[in-house]
């Protein structure tokens, strides 16, 4: 999916929402220490970011050197390009090496991953047994308002052909996803816990992040335009109808999270 990603680089890194910092403060709370972490398919860095004011160093790559265009430039931060497949002697050249990080994370990505291979890494750079893996994703709105009902159907319904089947993952909050490790210290589960995204949108805003999905850019290359006029008339009755031209736009995210253990 890299180039999937390449070519909508910047609807991705002007549309896509920033994390909540209660995120991160969970996940830095189950992270012994903050020496160095390893966000993964970080693409515009929005993870990097919170995650270079908790630890001392972050290690941020992705496999699309025009996603890492966008990314904010930070001291604490190096980005590095990597093949979306790396081989053992590529992580330690170009990430890390062996036992050497205290948190890996993904945000919204590990569903693309081929996780036997990646969890084998993940193992592998991960000190042993308190290192910590957290992955997540967010899931559509869930405001009840009455634009919410036009996105369903568009989402649902005009969507739907061009969603790779790996998006099932991330509607079912990553549930059924394979997450092979030990629960952290103080949780009996590794997860979904839950957590909120709020963002302040216009109309304006709401398309490019629209036009940052996979969904839009597959329907796009078959010569399919999912924002039609139609469709687009639509959002603007549905978005104007309370009178507000902004709307605080709440997106569920849903992380798993655990710890390498001694015996991986």
């Amino acid at each position: 999916m890299a180039d999937l990603f390449l070519k909508q680089a910047k609807q991705y890194s002007e549309g896509r929402p920033n994390y909540p910092e209660e995120l991160f403060q969970f996940i830095s709370s189950k992270t012994p220490n903050h020496d160095l972490a390893w966000d993964v398919a970080t693409g515009s860095g929005q993870a990097a970011r919170s995650l270079a004011g908790i630890f001392k160093n972050v290690i941020a790559t992705d496999a699309s050197q025009k996603q890492l265009d966008f990314a904010p430039k930070l001291p604490n931060v190096r980005y590095q390009c990597t093949p979306a497949n790396m081989s053992l002697e590529e992580l330690e050249r170009d990430v890390a090496t062996q036992s050497s990080l205290d948190l890996v994370t993904i945000a919204q990505a590990m569903h693309w991953f081929h996780l036997p291979t990646f969890y084998k890494q993940v193992k592998w750079v991960l000190k042993k047994p308190h290192g910590v893996i957290a992955a997540w994703c967010y899931s559509i709105p869930e405001d009840k308002d009455a634009f919410n009902p036009v996105f369903q159907r568009f989402y649902t319904v005009d969507c739907e052909p061009y969603w790779n089947p790996a998006r099932k993952l991330v509607d079912d909050k990553y549930l059924s996803i394979d997450f092979p490790f030990e629960p952290v210290d103080g949780a009996d589960h590794t997860g979904p816990f839950e957590f909120k995204i709020e963002r302040l949108m216009d109309l304006d805003g709401y398309f490019t992040f629209i036009r940052s999905w996979s969904s839009y850019q597959i329907a796009k290359e078959k010569g399919v335009e999912l924002l039609r006029d139609d469709v687009i008339q639509d959002f603007k009755r549905a978005w104007s109808e309370d009178g507000n031209d902004q709307k605080v736009i709440k997106f569920p995210v849903h992380l798993r999270i655990g710890k390498v253990g001694s015996l991986n």
